[in-house]
């Protein structure tokens, strides 16, 4: 027997009532407390197993309960237009959460019967408030006013005992429940026409793939094959094995044949393992009641399966299943890249060579455009949301240029059902070219400028632009605007890095912020995240901590990560020569291919990176402030760069580009940057007051704020010390101050006044 828990939300309705819903289900009831609601929703869960050999599938682990306040205006709506209230409230919707069995997260909201899947935990409150929104503002005022008279409620919980073992008969048929070990870590497919729409609104088609479709199908159903289909991402192998299950499925049934499919993610087999021998014993648990239900286990990123289990390949889950295979006793699909599998027959030649390798090619212009056209043909037809054409073509261009490591028809798919997704909660029902733009944006932070052939670039508005965020270094900004240039004509190389840079120059003259500023024209336009990522390589100084910054084996290095979360971003790698040698060895591939691969056949992609690299070599004993000779000193920064640097690492360099020594009128310039920055923050412009500073101020703040070995790195530390600080208790003494301007002045002290 096994015990299935079910969360339970109960709202007190009266004195001596209590209405309670069953989280994920459309049962509720009403009783007189608590403990009669869990009595009845139990009862009638046991009948409706008795009766029905059924019950309903929620699987939360450790149900979470939360409520929201979701402001929105109320609105009537008829055929004549839309009424909205004249003023916002807050609704509070209940939420309930957590893990499940999946390795995913789960959210429900039980009064407004919708719930959402997402991936990290950190996800689940601005998704939680933006799909609550959405539904609300579907809702009308007296819909709306209900869900506000719910008091406070109480998350307890229903259980069901069930027993997977026993046989059942629904009319004349007999039947056999789901596995127990199956049904835990695996998921039966095809799914029904219920729990696709659930999952996704987006069909599970293989367009053009007909015929390898047919010959995957035959290979299953008369050689009882393992199949491995090869392909790059994107091409279509999940697609390709989605309607390959589809098809035998029919196939079986018209056949009265009992072959069933299994679908499972590698983890799970060893996520909940807590003891020796766990994970072995659910493997043999599985083999055996996948040969007792004639199944097939299709496995997501089956080159995982070497990663899991022991401490390398030789005693991982793929060498346990190896001998199976070999005996047919169990049959498996998957699919990888070239690349996995690659790695794969080198790591463990024994599991690759049971499988039959089905090579998945990327399809031609025309077949990815038949595609297209089908997959807008479905979007109009059931979602009613038309694709233009010209924007179907412009999505075509821009995932052709800036998606080179990714293939199609996976990455268009992708990208339109994003876009489709973003049209619905916009409530229209066309997607034009502005669309894309807009969406292409949102995905890579990069402006309009270089996703539109009609906007020509303004090379003095470029270099103002420039000027106004990095001080004193104009040759340096020179470079900048070359990249800028490069990359808006097309000329870059597509299977390298957007561009590689050396910073080279005494501290505290502008690298850093040079390197901000370009990531915020490249990429500031759309992602929710900085786009530059930022690594200290001082933390790298010795052999071994080449696997924090790249990783080792199952372990993602920090870099890895990083350019994974954020493939369109400025990668700084600060003060480069105190990294180990051996770190210099492993970025020559980053430069040269724009690629990193590691042990297992995953790839990390920099096609769509700046690399910039920041180095002070050959300015010890110099001064950042003075009037030397600018090419002098640079002759000194490259003699120093190429003794340090091997020769075939700084050739894999796109630009050196030199800092020059700042002079007094730099920091100045400087000075008056930080304090406009200063009149910005929010606690100013929400009060509406305007600061004025006096010249004093910025000849002290170039006093305090320079340091002849650090330059201007301390400036802002002393703007914050001698102008913000003073400033906020000067606010906090002079009460509600608003509305007005203030003085700051410096002589022999900071003066702060109303004006």
């Amino acid at each position: 027997m096994e015990k299935l828990t079910y969360p339970l939300l109960c709202y007190p309705i009266t004195e001596d009532a209590w209405l309670g819903l069953l989280v994920g289900t459309t049962y509720q009831v009403v009783e007189k407390d608590i403990k009669s609601v869990k009595n009845s929703l139990s009862d009638y869960l046991f009948r409706q197993y008795k009766k029905h050999d059924d019950y309903p599938y929620t699987n939360i682990l450790q149900p979470k309960i939360r409520t929201l306040d979701i402001k929105v205006r109320p609105t009537y709506r008829d055929d004549n237009g839309q009424y909205p209230l004249p003023s916002i409230i807050k609704v509070p919707v209940t939420a309930v959460f957590g893990e499940n069995d999946s390795g995913y997260y789960e959210c429900y909201f039980p009064l407004l019967g919708e719930n959402f899947f997402y991936y990290d935990q950190k996800q689940f409150k601005s998704l939680a408030n933006h799909f609550a929104t959405n539904i609300l503002n579907q809702m009308n005022p007296d819909q709306i006013n209900k869900l506000s008279l719910y008091a406070n409620p109480v998350l307890d919980e229903v259980s069901l005992k069930v027993n997977h073992d026993r046989d059942f008969n629904w009319g004349d048929n007999s039947y056999q429940r789901d596995y127990s070990n199956l049904s835990r870590f695996a998921e039966k497919y095809p799914y029904s026409k219920a729990e696709r729409k659930r999952i996704s609104t987006f069909p599970e088609a293989a367009w053009e793939q007909e015929k390898l479709v047919d010959d995957i199908s035959n290979r299953i159903a008369t050689e009882n094959s393992n199949i491995l289909i090869v392909g790059e991402s994107g091409t279509g192998k999940s697609s390709v094995l989605k309607q390959t299950f589809k098809k035998l499925n029919t196939r079986m049934k018209k056949q009265g044949g009992d072959l069933t499919f299994w679908r499972i993610m590698p983890q799970r087999i060893t996520a909940s393992s807590k003891y020796l021998g766990e994970w072995q014993e659910k493997c043999e648990n599985i083999i055996q009641e996948l040969q007792h239900a004639n199944g097939i286990l299709w496995v997501e990123d089956i080159s995982r399966l070497m990663m899991i289990g022991g401490q390398g390949p030789e005693d991982s889950v793929a060498s346990f299943f190896t001998s199976f295979l070999r005996e047919g006793k169990l049959n498996l699909v998957g699919e990888v890249t070239p690349s996995q599998l690659e790695s794969m027959r080198r790591m463990l030649p024994g599991f690759v060579e049971n499988f039959r390798v089905v090579n998945l090619k990327e399809l031609p212009e025309a077949s990815i455009f038949n595609i297209l056209d089908k997959f807008s043909a479905f979007s109009s037809q059931n979602l009613k949301i038309d694709i233009r054409k010209n924007a179907m073509e412009l999505a075509y261009r821009l995932l052709l240029r800036y998606y080179p490591y990714e293939k199609f028809p996976g990455k268009a798919v992708r990208f339109l059902s994003g876009a489709i997704n973003e049209t619905r909660l916009n409530h229209k029902s066309e997607i034009d070219k502005k669309d894309i733009i807009a969406e292409f944006s949102k995905r890579t932070g990069l402006p309009s400028l270089f996703l539109r052939d009609d906007l020509k670039l303004d090379t003095k508005e470029l270099n103002e632009w420039f000027n106004s965020r990095v001080i004193g270094q104009s040759d340096a900004i020179d470079k900048l605007c070359e990249v800028v240039k490069i990359y808006k004509a097309g000329l870059n190389n597509p299977h390298k890095p957007i561009s590689t840079m050396l910073f080279a120059g005494p501290t505290g003259v502008g690298k850093t912020a040079s390197a901000r500023a370009l990531a915020d024209y490249f990429f500031g336009k759309g992602q929710k995240k900085t786009p530059l990522i930022r690594i200290d390589m001082s933390e790298f100084r010795y052999p071994g901590q080449i696997t924090q910054l790249i990783g080792l084996g199952r372990n993602v290095g920090k870099l890895v990560k990083e350019i994974r979360e954020r493939p369109f971003a400025v990668l700084l790698l600060d003060e480069v020569e105190k990294a180990d040698p051996s770190i210099f060895d492993a970025l020559l591939t980053v430069l040269d291919e724009g690629r990193l691969v590691d042990a297992y056949g995953r790839v990390t992609n920099f096609r769509n990176v700046i690399i910039i690299m920041t180095s002070n070599l050959g300015s010890s004993n110099r001064r950042s402030l003075g009037f030397t000779d600018t090419e002098e000193e640079s002759v000194r920064y490259i003699s120093a760069i190429s003794k340090f640097f091997r020769p075939e690492f700084v050739n894999r360099i796109d630009n050196v580009v030199m800092f020059n020594s700042l002079n007094e009128d730099n920091i100045v310039e400087i000075t008056k940057k930080e304090l406009k920055e200063l009149k910005e923050r929010e606690g100013f412009a929400k009060n509406n007051i305007k600061l004025e500073f006096d010249r004093g101020v910025y000849d002290h703040l170039k006093k305090v704020g320079f340091d002849e070995r650090y330059g201007a790195r301390p400036l802002q530390r002393a703007i914050e010390d001698e102008v913000t600080s003073p400033l906020a208790n000067w606010l906090l003494e002079h009460g509600n101050v608003r509305d007005c301007k203030v003085l700051i002045d410096y002589k022999d002290k900071l003066t702060i006044s109303k004006q």
